[in-house]
């Protein structure tokens, strides 16, 4: 049976607007886990993978194609630029053929990983969905996508910080100073101290459970409300602590998960170091009492400065950024589905307002896809799959 919830009253629309119908039994999922890697994009990652939208080639600025090359997996010595300008100037109105010009005239960014690299993502791909338009919302780099994963804005902010200045983040600690545009496109520097409503309010407000998991309280710590209230004591964790919480059947109904440093995954970090700490924590998740009601979601937070293909659309100033995998690993998954559906980080968030029927954040999510054609909550709900750690090189 299909129910479709009804519009609430606001400008940011309603959450179940203009997406797949919302399946009545939505509420066998209790559980919504978030997870956040590093830079890396579709093709560089599942460009081979059957069905998919991928490429093996790219364009380079001088119109010639040529094929993508063998990524190790440390990539060390090489230039990867993913800064805001250098994703627009790597996207060339949609050409997708300067990526070239942000590596320093190399080839450094047009790679792609073998199965053979990353045998486990691909396993989960295999037994449960994979999402081939998954963009990031921004432009680029981390922080701003960041703060869209959990707010479905960045303040304007888009760029890491560490600018010249005498910012200092919420709890008075020296930063620097970020970037951030205006709705003009001019930029100013701010320090490191946001204060809008994020996701973590909206679940608060409602009595939903949640928590951030991210050594040093990740990017949550630069809410100036959530870093100084209680807030920040009940929901900031170290990454370490989700595994014992799903081992323990202590999962919130909504957590966010970064993983520590040096398993990011972002290069030149270990490709395989980064996905055997994602495996260990899935097998968590599976083997804990939580795992027949939970959905979790992986994803890489921005493009690296690594090639792919696609255009992103682009939605409003900040976005879309480029392509970035996504996986999405739950009893309800349909087996071997790829989704085609637009995607960004907001659509995790739409994905939760839709479950429990809370009002968008912003017109981001409010006009985000809801991610319900990856699931099948009429099937019988698929058995975990425990995958081993590997030995890496």
């Amino acid at each position: 049976m299909l129910i479709v919830l009804p519009c609430l009253a606001s400008l940011t629309a309603c959450a179940g607007s203009g997406t797949a119908p919302v399946p009545q039994n939505l509420t066998a999922i209790e559980h919504t886990v978030f997870i956040i890697n590093e830079n890396h994009t579709f093709d560089n990652y599942f460009g081979t993978f059957p069905g998919a939208d991928g490429a093996t080639t790219g364009q380079l600025s001088s119109g010639e194609w040529i094929p993508l090359s063998f990524m190790p997996d440390s990539y060390q010595g090489v230039t990867l630029c993913n800064s805001w300008d250098c994703s627009l100037e790597a996207i060339d109105s949609g050409k997708m053929d300067r990526f070239d010009v942000i590596s320093g005239g190399a080839w450094s960014a047009y790679t792609q990983v073998a199965e053979q690299e990353i045998p486990n993502y691909w396993a989960y791909a295999r037994r449960f969905a994979l999402a081939d338009h998954y963009f990031t919302s921004v432009h680029g780099p981390s922080l701003p996508n960041h703060l869209f994963a959990i707010a479905a804005q960045s303040g304007g902010a888009i760029d890491n910080g560490g600018n010249p200045g005498a910012g200092t983040d919420c709890n008075g600690a020296a930063w620097g100073t970020i970037t951030v545009i205006d709705e003009y496109g001019n930029r100013s520097q701010q320090p490191p101290c946001f204060d809008f409503k994020t996701m973590p309010d909206a679940l608060q407000e409602a009595g939903i459970t949640w928590r951030y998991y991210a050594d040093g309280g990740g990017f949550l710590s630069i809410i100036r409300h959530i870093r100084n209230s209680d807030l920040w004591e009940k929901g900031a964790m170290p990454a370490a602590q989700f595994i014992a919480d799903a081992k323990a059947g202590h999962l919130p109904a909504v957590s966010w998960l970064l993983p520590p440093n040096g398993e990011s995954e972002h290069p030149p970090e270990s490709m395989c170091e980064g996905e055997n700490w994602s495996v260990n924590v899935l097998n968590a998740v599976m083997q804990g009492p939580d795992w027949n009601s939970t959905v979790v979601f992986i994803t890489w937070d921005d493009f690296g400065g690594l090639y792919d293909h696609v255009e992103p659309p682009q939605v409003d100033q900040f976005g879309l950024g480029p392509r970035v995998p996504l996986l999405i690993i739950s009893p309800y998954a349909k087996q071997g589905y790829v989704s085609h559906t637009r995607y960004d980080h907001t659509s995790v968030l739409k994905f939760v307002e839709t479950r429990y029927g809370l009002r968008a954040l912003t017109s981001r999510d409010a006009a985000a896809s809801n991610m319900l054609d990856n699931f099948d909550f009429e099937q019988t709900p698929q058995a975990p799959l425990h995958l081993q750690s590997r030995t890496c090189p």
